[in-house]
């Protein structure tokens, strides 16, 4: 390994406190640590520092929340910090040109996905909601595009049939931590040369809503098992059900043994007929309530046989 190195650190969620650590881990030198603003959050909607943050100030590192990184004033702070390089995961603000170049090695990106498809701000998830067989971590170096930088390391990953956005996150994290001292030796010595992006294959992967984690009956069976472990943890796919909204945290995806409407509860253990196949809650969870396999559920909050499950309204 080489010299440890100068570095600003830029990331947010616990995604980022994961490639941090391991930056901390490996002696290099943290200048400043760079992260969104706490916000409110829980019952209480008490304001929260980010994961970042609260790694972080445990640690005794100067953070620094700005809203905007666009004016000179925050521009020449970044530049004072004097770093060989900065490493950005998951931060969620445009780096402006001044920002990309002040550091000697430039801005060193890990992004969660095998660029340049799932460019964007929800790559895991949206990887498992499209049914992807693989995954990985690309190590780029960053330009001014959305996830357009020339890329240093890929490596890929396997998406199990049951594998969850948060344990996909979990994995994907540690490679990427791996990957990134390994870049920063690569990069720093000279030998580790960046390669453009392929210019096709791009896709976009979008910011997830609270919206789209409503299970539609309507939607082949498949598509709504990826959908329950695309949105687990966050926002949780849901239904509506005995006046409540249920979510549900695993299901399986079954064949249809007769045709019924979409959302018809077709048995006693919750199998609900969709567009195309069953959908077989497994794991659910009521308002204010902890997790239940389904048969513990149903003793709680009988939904019978017959009983027709709302659709969302189509606009």
């Amino acid at each position: 390994m080489i010299d440890a190195l100068d570095l600003v650190f830029m990331g947010t969620p616990e995604f980022a406190a994961t490639i941090l650590a391991a930056l901390i881990a490996a002696g290099h030198r943290i200048r400043a640590v760079y992260t969104q603003p706490p916000r409110p959050a829980g019952r209480g909607h008490r304001m929260q520092p980010t994961a970042v943050q609260r790694l972080a100030e445990r640690h005794g590192l100067p953070v620094r929340c700005p809203a905007s990184l666009r004016d000179t004033a925050a521009q020449a702070e970044f530049a004072a910090f004097g770093a060989d390089a900065a490493v950005v995961a998951a931060y969620g603000l445009i780096l402006p040109s001044p920002v990309l170049d002040a550091p000697r090695h430039g801005c060193l990106n890990v992004h969660a996905s095998l660029l340049p498809r799932w460019r964007g701000a929800a790559p895991i998830q949206r990887a498992i909601l499209a049914g992807d067989r693989e995954t990985g971590i690309t190590i780029m170096q960053m330009d001014e595009g959305l996830d357009t930088g020339p890329i240093l390391l890929q490596q890929a990953v396997p998406i199990l049939p049951d594998t969850t956005a948060g344990e996909l996150t979990e994995q994907l994290a540690a490679l990427g931590a791996r990957m990134m001292i390994e870049a920063l030796d690569g990069v720093a010595e000279g030998r580790l040369a960046p390669m453009p992006q392929p210019g096709n294959g791009v896709t976009y992967a979008a910011k997830l809503n609270r919206d789209e984690a409503r299970l539609d009956w309507r939607r082949p069976s498949d598509m709504l098992e990826r959908q329950v472990r695309a949105f687990d943890p966050w926002p949780g796919a849901w239904f509506e059900g005995g006046g409540e909204r249920i979510r549900v945290l695993r299901a399986a995806a079954e064949p249809a043994a007769a045709s019924a409407p979409p959302g018809t509860v077709l048995d006693d253990r919750l199998a609900v007929a969709c567009g195309a196949g069953v959908l077989r809650p497994l794991r659910l969870q009521r308002p204010g309530r902890g997790p239940l396999d389904a048969a513990a559920f149903l003793r709680g909050l009988p939904i019978p046989a017959g009983t027709q499950l709302p659709c969302p309204a189509t606009s």
